[in-house]
């Protein structure tokens, strides 16, 4: 049994590393990167240039308190992500999904943020 969550692991990493190696965030459009766990949905601007992180957000209490199931807290993160992104004058993410299949939790916070107003 572990041997197959290793595997998982490993092929999750590849995977996000895969993706990570074709885009670059900059300045004036810096990178968007989701992050799941189990019970929480994270999301980041990052710069990779500057190798540093612009501002985040998370489904966890004392960020954005999103309360209900897993869809609604990455609502949720996505609103509150594009929220601090236009009030810091970014309007253009590179979507990055970290190797999460573009489905679900992922797609409903990418939704999410391009409602409210980001653009990718």
């Amino acid at each position: 049994m572990a041997d197959k969550n290793i595997f998982k692991k490993k092929s999750h990493h590849r995977r996000a590393m895969r993706v990570r190696a074709r885009i670059k965030g900059t300045a004036e459009r810096p990178r968007l990167v989701v992050h799941k766990s189990l019970y929480h949905i994270y999301a980041q601007l990052v710069n990779d240039l500057d190798n540093r992180t612009i501002t985040g957000v998370s489904s966890l209490p004392g960020s954005v308190n999103a309360k209900g199931k897993k869809l609604e807290k990455a609502k949720a993160v996505g609103n509150a992500i594009a929220a601090k992104a236009t009030e810091m004058g970014i309007k253009k993410v590179i979507f990055d999904r970290s190797g999460y299949l573009y489905h679900g939790n992922v797609k409903a916070l990418a939704d999410a943020a391009r409602k409210a107003g980001l653009e990718f």
